[in-house]
């Protein structure tokens, strides 16, 4: 694949090296002089000095023909630029973005970037899984339809518990699709499957309404 890399720093680099030695075609782009240079002195032609939010700068390293745009610069706002130009202007299949500012990563996909990619919520993701009294961890997001599939621990103290799924007030456009207990094989459930303590719970839901899933079902 031809792959396009906006930023030259330290994730760039590491990206654009490992992209290199599987085989793809890759030119990373960064407008600061020193580091375009250093990374030319080891990629050679793989990497040139531009702003990658620059339509000229784009339509220079041929962004048309790209398979796949992945702008990970220190600046959310250029990423997302960078992004929505090669997808709107070049037509480019698949854009992927870094996002600093974990709040960032909604707006980012409502912009129609196709991957967001937050290390600090990647960071968190995994301490959660690492906590036994984590309350919500994201399993997947489906994107390109605005779904999230995340998994929810009952807690005992939970006002959920000894309740019918069909009398909880779940967010809109939330469902529990499968329910996993000790012991027991995953449950999938039914409309009068009745909740119990230490339940794990996996749903489906909007960005937007966690907040609300996790608090109905956790009851914080």
């Amino acid at each position: 694949m031809y792959i396009i890399v906006i930023g030259g720093g330290k994730v760039g680099y590491y990206l654009g090296k490992a992209l290199l030695d599987q085989g793809h075609e890759v030119l990373i782009v960064e407008k600061e002089a020193a580091k375009s240079e250093a990374i030319r002195n080891e990629f050679g032609s793989a990497c040139i000095r531009g702003d990658g939010c620059e339509v000229s700068t784009l339509t220079e390293i041929g962004t048309g023909r790209a398979d796949m745009f992945i702008a990970v610069t220190g600046d959310d706002e250029d990423n997302l630029v960078s992004c929505q130009i090669a997808r709107r202007k070049f037509n480019v299949p698949r854009t992927m973005a870094r996002t600093n500012n974990p709040r960032n990563e909604i707006i980012f996909k409502k912009m129609g970037i196709d991957v967001t990619i937050n290390g600090t919520n990647i960071i968190m993701e995994y301490i959660e899984q690492e906590v036994p009294t984590h309350q919500l961890t994201h399993l997947l997001n489906i994107r390109d339809k605005g779904l999230e599939i995340v998994e929810v621990k009952v807690p005992p103290r939970s006002p959920v518990i000894g309740k019918m799924i069909k009398e909880l007030s779940l967010p809109p456009d939330s469902i529990i699709s499968l329910i996993i207990r000790k012991q027991d094989k995953p449950l999938v459930p039914v409309p009068e499957t009745t909740l119990q303590a230490e339940d794990q719970i996996i749903a489906v839901t909007k960005p937007e309404n966690e907040g609300a899933l996790r608090t109905t079902l956790r009851g914080t």
